[in-house]
């Protein structure tokens, strides 16, 4: 069987697990061969002489080393390798002319690599064009060498950015402004108000935005977006996928996406990503986006013959699920001000056994409730803020072992944290320390849980999974959850039923319910003009093209959100 070894050397600790534990347990070392061999203070492992026991994997004590058994389908070498024991990525994406091509793939599996590849950032010690010969990707890298081939990016961190430009929004899209639209994508992507501000001084959302628009400014055949619709409503998510979609018109598109519902109403192809975190990825061939979107549900891969997920993703009928218990707290009408801006709160209750989905533009209101209700209502409350703060040097385990609940056990599994417990938290990815703080926010002793923005840095399983969770521990508590979130396909997965603010951002905002999941869905919708259906194969939802046949007869009908 073919596998590979990986080492993470910066938790492979030599000392501190007893003079390398892992070279005296290895039996092939014990034969007097060298599997397991001592290197510049830490180890590096022969895939050759590897029987693939799994005993220094699994006796490691600080998890850093992993032997993955790779599928027997996979004949190819890897693009690229970073370093003996390093993670390893198996083929690549292909862009497509005229076309919006999609990544889908749990993180730590080489998304962003893929695109560091296919944009020419990061070298592969492999001649690609020799390598790719007879394929359409051949003719991808002959054109990149001869540099017959522009290329774009918009990163996945933008929060980096100010710390590579200084200066105001303005400047930086003139900078790079090398078609001349900059007039035509500041309207398109609404950033006249923010022109005159320094980068530093922008929330998440904006950044995002400015971030889309000077990838899009450059004269480039070939478009990469990391991730484009972080930090952005609804709203905003819908804009830039019709605006990333017009980019076509002369040139090729690659986007990785985590939002399904925003990933499916933006791509006319998938390709899938599979592998384990850390470790290796592997792209699959490109789908259409419906049956690549529904694979990546299924956990198969037809043509491949690979399975890389034992369980489906289905989607629940709200029409089915159990009634709420009784009464756990409501609230009065409340009129708030911070600043200039003003919000108008209507009375609402939650039941015992709910959870309540909130969801609404930027800057209308959302937060503030949130911690509003944190006050007003006389209950023992859990609160997991929108911005996490993670520089602790304590230890993950040391954090989780001070919360005493009855169910850390299933919440840590389904959070997928049992391997970071020896990990400091300031050196968690943004993901691990939104799962951390999900967690968290869990096994506090309390009446009523609060979160902001749980989905943001979770790949799509892992939103399921924390969505999946919050659920049974709500029920399992008989407690209940107010969840923020502008992820729809995760809003629907989660939420019993739901709240929608409306209004003008920074300017006003206005609570509407709670409702029952179809009116609240219903009222949204109708203000964003899209309707939605339900793929019949697995439950999921999806934008109905505009001006489809679905489209008009489902807002002929008032019927925008397909229960």
């Amino acid at each position: 069987m073919k596998r590979i070894a990986v080492v993470k050397k910066e938790k492979c600790n030599p000392v501190k697990c007893g003079d390398y534990l892992c070279v005296r347990l290895c039996p092939v070392n014990r034969m007097e061969k060298e599997c397991i061999r001592k290197v510049n203070n830490k180890i590096e492992i022969d895939e050759l002489l590897c029987t693939g026991c799994n005993i220094c994997s699994n006796r490691c004590p600080f998890k850093a080393i992993s032997i993955v058994n790779l599928p027997e389908e996979l004949k190819q070498e890897p693009i690229i390798r970073f370093g003996k024991n390093g993670f390893a990525l198996y083929k690549l994406p292909i862009p497509k002319e005229g076309q919006v091509v999609g990544v889908l793939g749990r993180n730590g599996i080489g998304k962003t690599t893929a695109i560091r590849v296919l944009s020419g950032e990061l070298k592969s010690d492999k001649d690609l064009v020799e390598f790719f010969k007879g394929t359409e990707l051949q003719n991808y890298f002959e054109k990149l060498k001869k540099g017959e081939i522009r290329v774009s990016v918009k990163p996945q961190k933008v929060d980096e950015i100010p710390r590579v430009y200084k200066g105001n929004v303005l400047s930086l899209l003139k900078s790079v402004d090398e078609k001349g639209i900059l007039n035509e994508v500041i309207g398109e992507l609404d950033l006249g108000g923010v022109l005159n501000r320094q980068l530093n001084e922008l929330s998440g959302g904006e950044l995002q935005r400015v971030a889309i628009a000077a990838a899009a400014v450059k004269d480039a055949n070939i478009y990469f977006f990391d991730e484009p619709s972080s930090y952005l409503d609804i709203k905003q998510r819908l804009r830039v996928a019709n605006f990333i979609r017009k980019l076509t018109e002369n040139a090729s598109v690659l986007v990785i996406e985590h939002d399904l519902i925003i990933l499916d109403y933006m791509t006319d192809l998938v390709h899938i990503m599979y592998g384990k975190d850390g470790c290796y990825g592997v792209v699959s061939q490109p789908k259409t986006t419906r049956n690549g979107i529904n694979s990546y549900l299924e956990g198969y891969l037809k043509e491949e013959n690979i399975r890389f997920r034992d369980k489906k993703i289905n989607f629940r009928d709200h029409a089915d699920v159990s009634k709420a218990g009784s009464l756990l707290a409501n609230w009065n009408d409340m009129d708030v001000e911070t600043g200039d801006f003003k919000l108008k709160v209507n009375k609402g209750l939650i039941n015992k056994n709910e959870v309540v989905g909130i969801l609404g533009e930027n800057g209308i209101g959302k937060t503030s409730f949130v911690k509003l209700l944190k006050d007003e209502v006389k209950l023992k409350v859990a609160y997991k803020p929108q911005y996490l703060e993670g520089n602790s040097e304590e230890l993950v385990g040391s954090v989780i072992a001070r919360e005493q609940n009855e169910y850390k056990g299933q919440i840590l599994k389904s959070l997928e944290l049992t391997g970071l417990m020896d990990r400091r938290v300031k050196e968690l990815s943004g993901g691990e320390l939104q799962r951390l703080s999900i967690a968290l926010t869990l096994m506090k002793d309390s009446e009523l849980i609060l979160m902001d923005e749980p989905s943001a840095f979770l790949d799509v399983e892992q939103r399921l999974n924390s969505a999946r969770i919050i659920n049974e521990i709500v029920r399992l508590r008989g407690i209940s959850a107010f969840v923020v979130d502008h992820d729809l396909l995760f809003a629907d997965y989660l939420s019993d039923r739901l709240m929608v603010f409306l209004g003008r951002p920074a300017i006003e905002g206005i609570t509407n319910g709670p409702f029952s999941m179809e009116k609240g869905m219903n009222l949204l919708l109708s203000k964003l003009r899209i309707t939605l259906r339900r793929e019949e194969n697995f439950g999921r939802p999806r934008i109905n093209k505009e001006d489809s046949v679905k489209d008009k007869e489902q807002k002929k009908k008032g019927n925008y959100y397909y229960s």
